[in-house]
């Protein structure tokens, strides 16, 4: 896979039209990476029930990555985080055009099997590829699995399987959130209180992903915990709450 520095469009060849535009020639593999790519896109506020709802209208697009890249600049990119589900097809398909196989065998290979996680579920698009980014189903201890890999900084049973260095980069604050969290390479980078109103509440880094309907991994490095949670909330305004509660109000007292 390129490095984030490199330019997004000269990994698609296949549209030339598009690389010409001078606006989305600044576009980088790290804007992809940091869901900073300045386009037009939304995700959150519009129900999937909508196809107006940007990863209902790509996954539902004859080319999937063409409906990404295409889409009209609003802003530089680099400057303002918003959530995009189609900068993590525009990363899968630069995984499959790298390694020349469907991610969904790709990461059986190099990531599942080694951390024994055998069952899993992958929606595909009418293609036939990965729905990549909501399409993955696991049961919660094969997720916490992912969460105590990434932990020991890629280390599984004492082999390798994602390279330290890249784990570093990628859990290092890129871009602010609104509610100011940071966000990494794909991963949610913030705080969680710890204590409570009498013994004094310190701020304690925080590793997390988050999925619609409550999905939730949470690393607390300072604890060396991990938790995984999964939840069929799905589009609830407060579908995050239960995960968050539970780590908040029990797990992090005990």
């Amino acid at each position: 896979m390129p490095g984030p520095q490199a330019s997004l469009l000269e990994q698609f060849p296949e549209y030339p039209e598009l690389a010409a535009d001078l606006a989305r020639q600044r576009l980088t593999v790290g804007h992809a990476l940091t869901m900073t790519l300045g386009t037009e896109w939304d995700e959150l506020t519009i129900p999937c029930s909508d196809p107006r709802n940007s990863e209902i209208a790509m996954d539902r697009a004859v080319d999937r990555c063409r409906y990404v890249l295409e889409r009209p600049i609003v802003e530089p990119p680099g400057l303002r985080w918003t959530y995009n589900g189609g900068a993590t097809a525009l990363l899968v398909s630069l995984i499959a055009k790298g390694t020349g196989r469907a991610v969904q065998d790709y990461a059986r290979d190099v990531l599942f099997e080694p951390l024994g996680i055998t069952v899993t579920e992958w929606e595909r698009g009418s293609g036939g590829e990965a729905i990549a980014a909501s399409g993955l189903r696991m049961t919660p201890r094969d997720l916490a699995r992912i969460g105590v890999l990434v932990m020991k900084g890629g280390c599984w049973c004492g082999r390798q399987i994602v390279p330290e260095d890249w784990l570093a980069a990628a859990l290092k604050p890129a871009a602010s959130m609104p509610d100011g969290r940071h966000y990494g390479y794909h991963w949610y980078v913030g705080a969680t209180p710890v204590g409570d109103a009498d013994a004094g509440v310190r701020w304690e880094r925080t590793v997390s992903a988050v999925g619609n309907g409550g999905q939730r991994l949470f690393l607390l490095p300072h604890l060396d915990l991990v938790v995984a949670a999964t939840a069929g909330n799905y589009d609830a305004p407060d579908g995050w709450r239960p995960s968050t509660v539970v780590l908040r109000d029990v797990l992090l007292p005990a």
